[in-house]
């Protein structure tokens, strides 16, 4: 599938650290080391029933820096992303609006593309629907049964946890915390037949009035999980540096994909770092669409946002932590905005040499993007206060903002 187009990301002088991450497995900080200089990262994508949201925006954002400070670091960057263009989700909101599903997974992945280009997000590249994935996910699932780990419970698949001896090490959550979460988030633990009750389903055979395929393995459709073993492997090989998400994707998610991915590969595959983004709520509450308080990014343009407000009012929060996004929050960052805009407005200012290290040393910093925003606060008060005679220090203020943070004055 064609992604949205690359945004240009200009050259800095010198080259930026490679960054630190937080790794949910180990839970500690840890710097990415990509090796032969391509540094390989999978990131979960939308399952488009609905608009992209503020959180949908916050995890691509922050997954968006790293990229951005692997770049400046030298590096080429391997990101790939796939689309769960079929799921329960998705066909529920189809049969509830009387929509073809395959006409509002479309409607719902164009809106995401031009969300996604309006506020600078460096492409994933390739964006691969599941539903152009389906013969490498059948492929994936061999490799499984093959390893012993695939059962038959009626005419559907399921994936033996037990199959994998490091299961549970990406989560560290206790059995009874996995069954509860494991309910919550599409699982069936009540199944019956089933050798466990955490065991995931590979392949659900068709039902009446579903969308199937036809494949050597039977006719049906994918599972969650082993979908993103597929995508992952097919486009960035066995080992990469991050697999990403957000953080209510650690489990089950990224648990059982992980799971999976080892024990389909012979214990091959693997994520050095699994880095999470937080949650981002609307008064008090997490964003969902059960409770109605989605802030979708469309909308948000529709009523004439900037989109650069828009990316600014996400990265003053930290990417690993839970925050709730507020009108006050948007408007300080248009005014940031507006205040960054009249200071880069003039042909000369502080020296800028400082700022770019600051810049850089946040970012490499488990991408502080709130540490590397208040650095260029005090170039622009400086710059508002007092002024400057360095005729460079504008020019590679801006460069460095859009270099870095995706700022493009």
């Amino acid at each position: 599938m064609h992604t949205w187009p690359f945004a240009s990301v200009p050259a800095l002088p010198g080259q930026g650290r490679l960054p630190s991450v937080f790794n949910t497995a180990t839970q500690s900080l840890q710097q990415t080391a990509p090796r032969n200089g391509v540094a390989r990262m999978y990131v979960c994508g939308i399952t488009p029933y609905d608009s992209a949201h503020i959180g949908h925006a916050a995890t691509y954002l922050g997954f968006d820096l790293l990229y951005r400070a692997w770049l400046d670091a030298g590096l080429q960057v391997k990101y790939v992303q796939n689309i769960t263009d079929i799921d329960d989700p998705l066909l529920e909101r189809a049969n509830a609006t009387a929509v073809d599903w395959e006409a509002l997974a479309q409607r719902e992945i164009v809106r995401f593309k031009d969300d996604m280009a309006a506020l600078r997000v460096l492409p994933p590249d390739p964006l691969v629907p599941v539903t152009e994935a389906i013969p490498a996910i059948v492929d994936w699932i061999e490799e499984c049964r093959l390893a012993g780990a695939v059962y038959k419970v009626d005419d559907d698949l399921y994936f033996d946890i037990h199959s994998d001896p490091d299961f549970g090490q990406v989560s560290h959550l206790d059995e009874a915390t996995m069954l509860q979460i494991f309910g919550e988030r599409g699982g069936d633990p009540a199944r019956p037949g089933k050798r466990h009750p955490l065991d995931p389903l590979l392949w659900l055979a068709a039902r009446p009035g579903e969308p199937a395929w036809d494949t050597r393995i039977g006719r049906g459709r994918p599972g969650w999980h082993i979908e993103c073993v597929a995508i992952a492997i097919d486009g960035a090989g066995t080992t990469l540096d991050v697999q990403g998400g957000g953080s209510d994707l650690v489990f089950p998610h990224h648990e059982m994909s992980v799971s999976q991915a080892r024990v389909g590969t012979g214990r091959e595959a693997c994520s050095r770092a699994y880095v999470h983004t937080g949650m981002v709520g609307l008064d008090g509450e997490k964003m969902s669409k059960s409770k109605g308080n989605l802030v979708f990014v469309s909308k948000l343009r529709e009523a004439g946002h900037d989109p650069l407000a828009v990316r600014l009012a996400i990265l003053s929060h930290h990417y690993r932590s839970d925050w709730d996004w507020t009108d006050e929050g948007l408007a300080v960052a248009e005014q940031r905005l507006g205040r960054w805009r009249s200071a880069l407005s003039r042909e000369a200012g502080p020296s800028a040499d400082a700022t770019l290290a600051a810049m850089r040393a946040a970012l490499a910093m488990d991408l502080d993007a709130p540490t590397a925003i208040r650095a260029v606060d005090e170039w622009v008060e400086q710059q508002l206060a007092e002024g400057g005679e360095d005729t460079t220090g504008p020019g590679l203020l801006s460069r460095s903002l859009d270099a870095l943070l995706g700022i493009s004055l």
